[in-house]
């Protein structure tokens, strides 16, 4: 007992984990062991190695002298061991493979697995028939990767060179399966070539992962075409099958033709004449992006070459196709997409990842490599380090990715080789990371190297869009000094247009305008314009965010926080890129209140803000102009406030913090204080003689206002005591003449018109009413149609206790106790159908007007209002006067299918989320939902589909109103 404990804290001391129990493995081993237990220090994992390696010893007790006569076999064992479980039970059962890694070099690939399978290497055509021939072939290929792994974990081959290698022997692989394969198949009517894709095709594949294929073929010479292919699809299933099929050493790994025309979806085999037939007419950017990295690797090699020179003329011309752009999005979207919960820990898929970096560098290929052939390379360092020569990528910013790629794919390999399995993520057990950082070299704080190593290079491969894409735009419009070359202005403009910008000679004016001159302001430029530029590429219109960002970098450029702000707070800068790109109606909201960029820092700053708290502020920002007589300040202030939070609430709606409903009670709340507001300064200058309040209709009395509703509002007044009523009520004309000019005076704030229409006699009655002429008139003259209407009156401003009243004589209207008789029902119903007939605009399609088409606002609200009018009498519930309420409530007392509800409610919701894009897109009001390609294309994004989703928006929007007419004809029309 007291040997073992002096072995444990001598091998605890020596790097093993678990002392005690690597000294019972000691103990009960050939003593020859003890031996080797010093170069075991080194190794990233002694407590694996040491398992592996006794077991190594007790299969063949002869390992040990070898390893103690051979120092290069020693240290490229214990490498292997050190780090993968899995390579050290391969050597468990096959230990005379031990003898590969005392030799530095071996046999060419290719000629080894063909010998292996039975097949000649120098005439590749059927192997040795039997199921064996596929172990054979398993056990040659392991031992292959055995010896590279053992160069790779000594240093003896450069990363680079370990993927190369491992796409040869991926390459020499498929042609042994191809071989037996052809054991099943009799195929002299065809030839057939394996293209190797993504990684494999770029020489630059991991130890394990999918091998990603396409197979062309050509009939031989007098064979049937068709009946060539069907031999050659029979030939590469087979293939496939060779790789993948279970045998006692386990798979090699999936073959993927996924790549193919038409993925899955398609023949596995196609002529080259049919490749190029399709990439010709159908094939989408993502396909001649995989193109980049096709290489013959199996097969008919010559027939290969010629798939890929033919393939080539169209990839270097892809950067010129229509839609290219999208492609490029949808291709990003896709990324993303796959990336599972672990993200953040994803090598591959991950912020900072691998893909990121291949992405980028591809990219760039597709938009300079039309023009440049020496950019045209298949692996990604090569293709780096050529945009760095060329002038198209830093070549300080080239090298730190370079080392970055570098730096992940070594981690990736060592992740992949502990078991052999295919995978990206890092773990989070303190040994598995200990392991990784040792076998990195990092001896002193492992775990704490390694995981600071690597985020530190994730970091610097997520800012590869600043790094990439941007800061050679500046330099090609700014005076930058840096020795390597220039991006020319020709260059800059290809790769602007490639990232969505319209006009990039125009973007290119915006950015040398921003960033040239030696200003501080010009220098802080651009460090943000990098970043910036990448921000408003992802908008669905960069040309006007860039537009919108120099605009207010003009009249905030020289305030000390603003561009402190946007460096600093990187959520800010995100925000206002995103704002800038989507919305001309928030821009030009910005544009006067450049301040307001304050606010976008947090979602808290962009909380909806109550109606006390804003009537307070508006009271606050008023009354002293009101004091002195000023009533052009007072409201011009209120209506900065109202400008300021029509931003808030915009950027928050653009955000998606609040629904649309949250909307609707925004607007409506801020309309109320500026009515209020403006009624105070109104009054002041019409003397104490009325009480005088304002009843909101329409949008606004039901708190459903959009951005580009008017305020449908009446007015109603009441004498004071011992004041004449013609004086009273030319007092009270005064008043709402003068609230109209007040709101209506030029600024540059969004007016708020004042809508009276709807008062008793329409345009032709008079402004102002008393309460008592309000009763008279409805108690003589009344239509059902003023009685709908007033089922959204609403108190707004001005004398509390007159809008109590007003509304309480409304509800005897509005709410009749006896229901609605049959004959007004009608008369409801005719007018409806008349709306619907005549007051459409000239030349609008029906089904695509969010007010009056079917299924739109009109639709969903008079089915409310007509359940409303016929049955709110009896149950109080009704009595609301917002739509969506009305239409829960009639669900509650059983007046309406919950169904029909969700359905109604659904066509409101959405129809009114177009409506108010419409206006936040374009900046005027709209009520149709645009003809034009390009202007549905932004309001699509703006709801948030894909900048491909134009045409989905639009099956939406049909779909979900047609739904909603169908309840209509069946409720309003049919109840």
């Amino acid at each position: 007992m007291p040997r073992i404990e002096s072995t444990a804290a001598r091998l605890a001391k020596l790097g093993f984990a678990d002392g005690a129990r690597a000294a019972q493995l000691v103990r009960q081993a050939d003593p020859r062991l003890d031996d080797l237990l010093e170069s075991l220090v080194d190794v990233a994992d002694p407590d694996l190695a040491l398992v592996s390696l006794t077991r190594l010893a007790e299969r063949d007790p002869a390992v040990l002298d070898a390893l103690r006569a051979d120092d290069g076999l020693r240290t490229r064992l214990l490498a292997v061991l050190g780090v993968s479980d899995a390579l050290g039970e391969h050597l468990v059962r096959h230990p005379g493979d031990l003898a590969r890694l005392a030799r530095p070099d071996q046999d060419d690939p290719r000629d080894e697995l063909l010998r292996a399978v039975g097949a000649d290497p120098a005439a590749p055509e059927p192997a040795a028939a039997g199921k064996d021939v596929l172990t054979a072939l398993r056990v040659a290929y392991r031992g292959r990767l055995m010896h590279l792994a053992a160069r790779d974990l000594t240093g003896e081959a450069t990363p680079q060179e370990v993927m190369a290698e491992l796409s040869d022997l991926a390459g020499a692989a498929l042609e042994a399966a191809l071989a037996v394969a052809r054991t099943e198949v009799d195929a002299s009517d065809v030839s057939l070539a394996v293209i190797g894709m993504g990684k494999c095709g770029a020489r630059e594949l991991n130890y394990i992962s999918d091998v990603d294929v396409i197979f062309v073929a050509e009939p031989r010479e007098g064979a049937d075409e068709t009946k060539a292919l069907r031999t050659a699809t029979r030939l590469a299933q087979a293939m496939m099958r060779a790789c993948t099929a279970t045998t006692p050493e386990g798979a090699l790994w999936e073959v993927d033709a996924g790549l193919r025309p038409e993925g899955r979806s398609g023949p596995l085999v196609r002529t080259l004449a049919s490749h190029l037939a399709y990439y010709r007419r159908w094939a989408k950017t993502w396909e001649f992006q995989a193109l980049l990295k096709a290489r013959p690797v199996a097969g008919d090699l010559e027939l290969g070459e010629s798939y890929v020179q033919a393939v080539n003329d169209l990839v270097w011309t892809a950067a010129t196709r229509e839609h290219f752009v999208e492609d490029v999005q949808a291709m990003r979207r896709r990324v993303e997409a796959h990336v599972s919960a672990e993200g953040e820990r994803q090598l591959k898929l991950g912020p900072g990842g691998l893909r990121d970096i291949e992405f980028a560098v591809q990219l760039l290929q597709l938009v300079h490599g039309r023009l440049d052939p020496l950019l045209r390379r298949r692996a990604t360092l090569p293709a780096l380090a050529a945009l760095a020569r060329g002038g198209y990528v830093g070549r300080d910013d080239a090298r730190g990715l370079a080392e970055a790629y570098a730096f992940l794919r070594r981690v990736e390999h060592l992740l992949q080789l502990h078991r052999l399995r295919r995978t990206h993520i890092v773990p989070t057990a303190e040994a598995d990371l200990r392991r990784l950082g040792r076998a990195l070299g990092m001896h002193a704080d492992p775990v704490g190297e390694f995981t600071a190593r690597w985020r530190r290079h994730a970091m610097e491969a997520r800012r590869l869009h600043e790094k990439l894409f941007y800061r050679p735009l500046l330099q090609a419009v700014s005076r930058l000094r840096e020795s390597e070359a220039r991006l020319s202005t020709a260059a800059a403009a290809d790769r602007l247009e490639a990232l969505g910008y319209l006009d990039p000679n125009g973007a290119l004016r915006h950015i040398a305008a921003l960033t040239s001159g030696v200003s501080r302001r010009a220098a802080i430029q651009r460090t943000l314009l990098p970043v910036m530029l990448g921000w408003f590429a992802d908008t669905p219109d960069p040309d006007a965010a860039l537009l919108g960002f120099r605009q207010v970098s003009d009249k905030l450029g020289a305030t000390p926080w603003y561009l402190r702000l946007l460096r600093d707070e990187t959520a800010v800068a995100a925000r206002m890129a995103r704002v800038l790109g989507t919305s001309r109606y928030a821009t030009g909201l910005l544009m006067h209140a450049p301040e307001a960029v304050a606010m976008l820092g947090s979602d808290e700053e962009l909380a909806v803000r109550s109606p006390e708290s804003l009537a307070g502020e508006a009271a606050a920002a008023s009354s002293r102009y009101v004091a002195d007589g000023d009533p052009e300040s007072a409201v011009a202030a209120v209506r900065a406030l109202r400008r300021r939070e029509l931003f808030r609430t915009a950027v928050a709606d653009l955000s998606g913090l609040i629904d649309i409903e949250t909307v609707g009670c925004a607007l409506s709340a801020l309309n109320d204080v500026t009515l209020q507001a403006a009624l105070d300064a109104a009054l002041r200058k019409a003397g104490d003689v009325t009480s005088f309040a304002i009843i909101a209709m329409g949008r606004l009395g039901g708190m459903e206002c959009s951005y580009a509703s008017d305020a449908d509002v009446m007015f109603v007044h009441r004498p004071r005591p011992g004041v004449a009523e013609r004086e009273a009520t030319d007092a009270a004309f005064a008043v709402a003449n003068e609230l109209r000019r007040l709101l209506s005076l030029p600024a540059p704030d969004p007016p708020l018109l004042i809508d009276p229409d709807l008062r008793p006699e329409g345009r032709q009655g008079p402004l102002v009413r008393t309460l008592a002429s309000y009763r008279a008139y409805y108690a003589r003259w009344s239509s059902p149609w003023e009685s709908q209407a007033l089922l959204r009156a609403r108190f707004s401003a001005g004398d509390a206790e007159l809008g109590a009243a007003f509304t309480a004589m409304a509800d005897e209207l509005r709410y009749p106790q006896d229901g609605l008789p049959d004959d007004a029902v009608r008369e409801i119903r005719r007018l409806k159908a008349r709306m619907e007939a005549e007051r459409l605009p000239r030349g609008a399609d029906p089904a695509l007007h969010t007010k009056l088409g079917p299924g739109g606002l009109s639709d969903v609200e008079w089915v409310a209002q007509l359940l409303q009018l016929r049955h709110a009498g009896t149950l109080p519930s009704l009595r609301t006067p917002r739509t969506l309420d009305a239409l829960r409530a009639a669900v509650a007392e059983e007046l309406l299918d919950p169904a029909d509800e969700a359905v109604l409610a659904e066509a409101w919701r959405f129809v009114s989320r177009v409506r108010d894009a419409l206006m936040l897109v374009k900046g005027r009001p709209g009520d149709s939902v645009p003809r034009d390609a390009g202007e549905r294309r932004l309001i699509a994004q703006t709801l948030g589909y894909p900048p491909d989703g134009s045409e989905d928006f639009l099956d939406d929007y049909r779909r979900v109103t047609r739904r909603a007419r169908q309840v209509v004809e069946r409720v309003f029309y049919g109840g």
